[in-house]
C-alpha cells in the first residue's frame, strides 16, 4: 500500500508508543496545552479535576486528565523549534496514523493546540506581566524550509521581507499565523501581537556575552518591522499546524521588556496567573 510507512520513518518504542513522546493514541486529548518547561506540567495539571495519564521521556512530560468535565492534556516540549518538530509530528501521528498498521487514517483529526509560553517584548509600550496572543509569526530558524509543501504569505510577511536588512539571515525566514478561531477563547487578552521565533537565546535575541551579536540594534529593527515580542517555539507550531491541519494559538506571558530593560518582579507569580487565566478560558 502506497501510504504504508517504513519502520525507519515512523519510529516506535517496543510497546508501540511514538518514539520520543512515549505516548499511545489513547493517552492524549484533542485539546492540548503545550508548555516548554517540564516543571510547568504539574503546575498546570494541579488544577485538573482528575489526572489519568502521567508519562515522560527525555524532556517530554505529559499529563492527561479532566477539567470541568472535559478531557485535556498538558505536555512539555523543551526549548526550541527542533523539539517542536518532534512534538508536532508525533502528536499528529497519534491521531492521524494507524500505528499498528503504519498507514494513514482515512479520516483526519484536528487537534486544538494552545502554547502557554513566556516571552520578551521588543515593543517599549508592552507592559510586563500581561497576556499577549500571537497573531502573525516570523521564524528565523529555517525549519519550515525543510518541508516541501509549505508556503505562506500575507501583508505582514511581505512588508517584513521587503524591509528586513540582514541578508545572511534572510534565506532562513518563514512566516505563519494563528488559527483565528482559537483566538475566540482569549479575546480579552491585553495584547495581540506579531511574534519572532529565534533559534537561540543569546546572539539571536541580541544578547552579548563574550561573543558579539550581528547588530546592537537588532531588536529595535524587528520592532520597526512590526514585531511585538519574541520567543523560541511559535513559528514551528503555527507552520506545522497549517501543514498538518491542526488548530493552534500561542498565549505569551510577557515577563521582560527588552527595550525598557524591565523584568517581571515575580515571574513565578506571573506564570501562575497565566496558567489560571488560560484554564479559565480554554474549558468553559
Amino acid at each position: 500500500m502506497l501510504n504504508k510507512l517504513a519502520a525507519s520513518e515512523l519510529v516506535l518504542n517496543p510497546d508501540g508508543s511514538v518514539y520520543h513522546l512515549n505516548l499511545q493514541p489513547e493517552d492524549i486529548a484533542e485539546k492540548i496545552l503545550l508548555v516548554g518547561d517540564p516543571d510547568r506540567v504539574p503546575k498546570v495539571s494541579q488544577y485538573f479535576d482528575t489526572i489519568e495519564i502521567q508519562k515522560n521521556k527525555r524532556e517530554f512530560y505529559t499529563h492527561t486528565g479532566t477539567l470541568r468535565g472535559e478531557r485535556i492534556t498538558v505536555m512539555s516540549t523543551g526549548i526550541g523549534t527542533e523539539n517542536i518538530d518532534i512534538v508536532m509530528n508525533e502528536l499528529d501521528a497519534l491521531v492521524n496514523i494507524d500505528l499498528k498498521e503504519k498507514e494513514f487514517k482515512s479520516e483526519h483529526t484536528a487537534l486544538q493546540l494552545f502554547r502557554l509560553g513566556t516571552c520578551g517584548s521588543v515593543n517599549p509600550d508592552v507592559e510586563v506581566d500581561n497576556m499577549l496572543v500571537s497573531q502573525n509569526v516570523v521564524g528565523l530558524d529555517g525549519l519550515m524550509h525543510f518541508y516541501q509543501d509549505y508556503e505562506f504569505e500575507n501583508e505582514f510577511s511581505r512588508n517584513f521581507m521587503e524591509k528586513f536588512p540582514y541578508e545572511r539571515i534572510k534565506p532562513m525566514l518563514y512566516f505563519s499565523e494563528w488559527t483565528e478561531s482559537q483566538y475566540d477563547y482569549f479575546k480579552d487578552a491585553k495584547y495581540v501581537g506579531n511574534t519572532a521565533t529565534f533559534p537561540g537565546f543569546y546572539a539571536p535575541q541580541g544578547r552579548q556575552l563574550r561573543l558579539k551579536a550581528v547588530d546592537d540594534k537588532f531588536l529595535e529593527t524587528l520592532n520597526e518591522l512590526g514585531v511585538t515580542n519574541f520567543e523560541m517555539e511559535t513559528s514551528a507550531i503555527y507552520g506545522l499546524s497549517k501543514l498538518l491541519g491542526h488548530k493552534a494559538v500561542t498565549i505569551n506571558n510577557v515577563i521582560a521588556n527588552r527595550r525598557r530593560g524591565e523584568f517581571s518582579a515575580d515571574h513565578h507569580q506571573s506564570e501562575k496567573n497565566m496558567i489560571e487565566w488560560v484554564l479559565e478560558r480554554v474549558i468553559i
